[in-house]
């Protein structure tokens, strides 16, 4: 069985990075499926809907960009995340560029490299 992830990012910086990540999740081997969780409007209630969504899923890939630590949205996210107890893990979205954690994320947690290889790895737990 797949697992079902959520995409957590910036919405103002980086659509084009989970837009990559969606089409990734096409490829055949992919040990994971996304539906489009995302939330493209705030509203008085986007927080409810999202942690709906987040209890829906069994994985939440992060997607860090050069301004997520400004996305208020990403730290709500992740917030949500560790409140459920939903697995999580923060991907560098951009390899030639300085990528930052949202502020929600702990000290611990490390940013991965995205690769395939890695991908597929963190989706079964290597973290």
């Amino acid at each position: 069985m797949k697992e079902r992830a959520y995409i957590s990012f910036d919405h103002d910086y980086d659509l084009d990075l989970k837009t990559l990540l969606v089409g990734q999740s096409r490829h055949p081997d992919t040990p994971f499926e996304i539906i489009d969780y995302s939330i493209k409007e705030a509203s008085p209630n986007w927080r409810d809907n999202a942690r709906r969504r987040i209890r829906g899923c069994t994985v939440i890939i992060v997607i860090c960009g050069q301004y997520t630590n400004a996305a208020s949205g990403v730290s709500a996210e992740v917030e949500i995340a560790q409140q459920e107890y939903i697995s999580y893990f923060l991907l560098w979205g951009r390899a030639a560029k300085t990528c930052v954690k949202p502020i929600a994320a702990y000290s611990t947690d490390k940013m991965y490299r995205w690769t395939w290889e890695n991908l597929k790895a963190l989706i079964h737990g290597a973290r």
